[in-house]
């Protein structure tokens, strides 16, 4: 292998693992490993990574967006959160990972989505039953799924790895 080569194929594995560690920040992580292995493909002649791994990691990444959102919301519905809720943690996500996203090297962003939302949907909650206590339980139970949510989706990105890995090096 040329040097080229072998700086094309570390770009390469960098941006899969980056896709893997994206998730965590609530990125489509997937995705971009999807589109990674796409790139690399169609640059080496599909002859490392062929259709039927593409195939099989665009099934993978579909997957793992629908589980995501599935198990997300499962968590919040089976602790009693509304779809107002849902919408009040989804804003305060956003905006808490806006406020926190400078703080703790860039992590701030995890802690910043899961207290704005945890605070979005509580506010939200409180308004529409007027009692703490189911509000704070909705809004646990809607953190509690977003962090499921958030290692399924993991578990795939690294599953989706270990394919266009094997692909490459087989």
């Amino acid at each position: 292998m040329s040097p080229l080569e072998i700086g094309g194929l570390t770009v390469f594995i960098l941006v899969l693992f980056f896709g893997a560690f994206s998730v965590l920040f609530g990125f489509p992580g997937t995705v971009i490993i999807l589109l990674d292995a796409f790139v690399y493909a169609a640059v080496t002649g599909f002859e490392k990574i062929g259709f039927k791994v593409l195939l099989t990691l665009l099934i993978l990444s579909v997957l793992a967006e629908i589980a995501d959102f599935a198990v997300g919301m499962a968590g919040a519905a089976k602790f009693g959160a509304s779809r107002r809720g849902f919408w009040g943690f989804l804003v305060g996500g956003l905006i808490g990972a806006s406020l926190l996203a400078p703080f703790l090297l860039g992590l701030g962003i995890i802690a910043g989505a899961l207290l704005g939302g945890f605070l979005g949907m509580t506010v939200l909650e409180l308004l529409q039953r007027r009692r703490l206590k189911p509000s704070l339980r909705a809004a646990w139970g809607a953190v509690l799924g977003r962090a499921a949510g958030t290692i399924v989706k993991g578990l795939f990105a690294l599953i989706m790895i270990i394919i266009t890995l094997a692909g490459v090096y087989s």
